[in-house]
């Protein structure tokens, strides 16, 4: 198991920055991909950036140039610098890590979630 605790949020003016973090404890060995993703209620839970253990990132087209994503080997924690924030912006943030398990000929992917926190970005 893969067990993500997540801190950061809170409420921000618009314009202002906040940085989430997001430390992963258990098998972190088996982490091949970390990630943030957010949700409004009523709406679907979208993808907001990823960080692969070869460092390579993808951001949503929404966040691109404002956030940004990095990792933190030694201590198994991710980060979300979140810099020019708008209303819309305003979301609940989730952790999201991916691990592979089993024996290489059988290998299987399983994901893992935070339990999120709340960003607030007031007009």
């Amino acid at each position: 198991q893969v067990h993500l605790v997540e801190s950061g949020g809170g409420l921000v003016q618009a314009g202002g920055s906040l940085r989430l973090s997001c430390a992963a404890s258990g098998r972190t060995r088996s982490i091949n991909t970390m990630g943030w993703y957010r949700q409004v209620p009523g709406k679907q839970r979208e993808l907001v950036a990823i960080i692969t253990n070869s460092g390579t990132t993808n951001y949503a087209d929404s966040v691109k140039g404002r956030f940004t994503i990095s990792r933190d080997r030694a201590e198994n924690t991710v980060y979300l610098q979140m810099n020019s924030l708008k209303p819309d912006d305003t979301a609940v943030y989730y952790c999201s890590v991916e691990a592979t398990w089993g024996p290489v000929e059988r290998q299987y992917k399983q994901d893992y979630w935070g339990q999120g926190t709340q960003v607030t970005v007031s007009s």
